[in-house]
């Protein structure tokens, strides 16, 4: 319904002021509660809303009822945490929307020793003397992928600006057009290399790229061979690349570094599983590469991080970088990498001690009964809704083994009185907001990602959704 002018006015003037509100009888248990500032932004935001809405011509409920009501909301919200644990029900294990890695529990408790007080960070206790940050996970990346030195920066996309920036600054990369990768929120490789003020050298064809084609491109202004691994996409088809090995023995013939930017940054074979498309940085090292760059939250199952390694020499001048300062990780994220890389030193106990591994690699039936307790849960409490197990895939997501399906087993969940998308909305603004997924008019929750823990999270959350008023 829309207002005359006259309507409107009348109306502007039923608008309490933020000070009758803030000394009424709400906004007196209001400031007891919660901090001033938060009333009062919570109480302008409401009137705002209000008069917006007058102005535009509409007609909002100006009752002290909903008034009050609609600024407490607000007040509860402000003094809400924003980022929140949910219960990921879609099967993607590095969902990179809800966080990418589950850390360990040897993770987290680092990560809390390390945060809870004093550490040191960058003293070197046994001299008294400053230390470095780096020295607390350098020795554990070379001992686990082979690598003469290694520094890990905020992310892999800034490894590669760093290594990009020191080695090639206003020289050109050599790359294969097929490896021109484009990673979540639009960032390209090529813009990448352009912020760098490397010069950017595309060689061969989408699909098809050759040795000659390397040899074509160097000249004098050549600083670097850059090989990409396809992490999160595949060409199929009539297609072919040079493998690295190849790269390694090309640049040292022409006296060129070659870096490889493999992505996933997996360092468990996961080959034993019949997963053949992703390498490990083991085995990359052992190429005899000049300088590698990888993630720390995906494959690896750490935090956000990016991972460079490879030879003193060349990591001598990355880290001599200045950006390599602006881009250097706080001790959260040195405590959660420490821990992480600690649970590798055991590569078998890995697969179960990293969460991401234990996701990825647990087996079909594991899943079939985890499903199985979550469907008679929901059955035992829920009357006006149908359950069933049923199989389906999942995938690894975070722009990894983008090939590779797994199989697993969902509880499909049909409401009676309510449509399938008002349910799966109605779960995400649920507490924990539970995160699922739509298939063939049913709402899915995969169990590959619902650990133990997340199960009474559920049910509460899908019998409230189901027979909320």
């Amino acid at each position: 319904m829309r207002l005359e002018s006259d309507e409107k006015h009348k109306l502007l003037t039923t608008l309490p002021s933020v000070d009758e509100l803030l000394k009424s009888s709400a906004g007196n248990s209001w400031l007891l509660s919660f901090p001033r500032l938060t009333v009062l932004q919570a109480i302008r935001d409401t009137i705002a809303e209000k008069r917006k809405a007058l102005f535009d011509g509409l007609f909002p409920d100006l009752s002290p009822e909903i008034l009050i009501g609609e600024i407490e909301e607000r007040i509860r919200k402000f003094n809400s945490y924003s980022l929140l644990p949910v219960i990921n029900a879609t099967g993607i294990v590095l969902h990179t929307n809800l966080g990418r890695a589950v850390l360990s529990e040897k993770t987290i408790k680092n990560i809390v020793s390390a945060g809870s007080g004093y550490s040191n960070l960058e003293y070197d206790i046994e001299t008294g003397k400053r230390g470095k940050r780096h020295t607390h996970t350098e020795r554990l990346l070379k001992q686990i992928t082979g690598a003469e030195d290694a520094l890990i920066v905020n992310n892999n996309a800034a490894a590669v600006f760093l290594c990009l920036n020191t080695l090639a600054k206003g020289r050109e990369v050599i790359v294969s057009r097929g490896e021109l990768v484009e990673i979540g929120g639009s960032f390209r490789m090529p813009d990448v290399m352009d912020a760098s003020s490397a010069v950017l050298r595309e060689v061969g064809a989408t699909n098809k790229t050759h040795l000659y084609d390397y040899e074509n491109a160097i000249n004098e202004n050549t600083g670097l061979i850059l090989k990409v691994h396809q992490s999160n996409y595949k060409i199929t088809g009539f297609t072919g690349d040079v493998k690295i090995e190849e790269l390694v023995g090309f640049g040292k013939k022409h006296g060129i570094p070659v870096m490889y930017d493999v992505g996933s940054g997996c360092l468990l074979d996961l080959k034993p599983f019949g997963i053949y498309t992703e390498p490990t940085v083991q085995e990359i090292v052992k190429s005899g590469v000049d300088i590698l760059s990888f993630s720390g939250d995906k494959l690896l199952g750490g935090p956000q991080g990016g991972v460079i390694a490879g030879r003193q020499k060349y990591m001598e001048y990355i880290r001599k970088n200045p950006l390599a300062r602006a881009l250097r990780i706080d001790k959260l994220t040195i405590a959660a990498f420490e821990a992480t890389l600690m649970e590798y030193i055991d590569l078998e106990n890995a697969k179960e001690d990293i969460p991401v591994m234990k996701m990825l690699l647990q087996t079909p039936e594991e899943i079939r009964l985890r499903a199985g307790k979550i469907a008679a849960a929901l059955r035992r409490r829920i009357k006006n809704a149908s359950f069933s197990v049923i199989k389906d895939t999942s995938m690894a997501g975070g722009g990894s083994l983008p090939e590779t399906e797994f199989p697993t087993f969902a509880v499909s969940v049909k409401p009676g009185r309510i449509s399938v998308n008002e349910l799966e909305s109605r779960l995400r603004n649920s507490m924990p907001p539970v995160i699922a997924r739509i298939k063939d008019r049913l709402l899915l929750l995969d169990a590959r990602t619902v650990r133990k823990q997340d199960i009474p999270g559920i049910v509460s959350a899908v019998d409230y959704s189901i027979n909320l008023p």
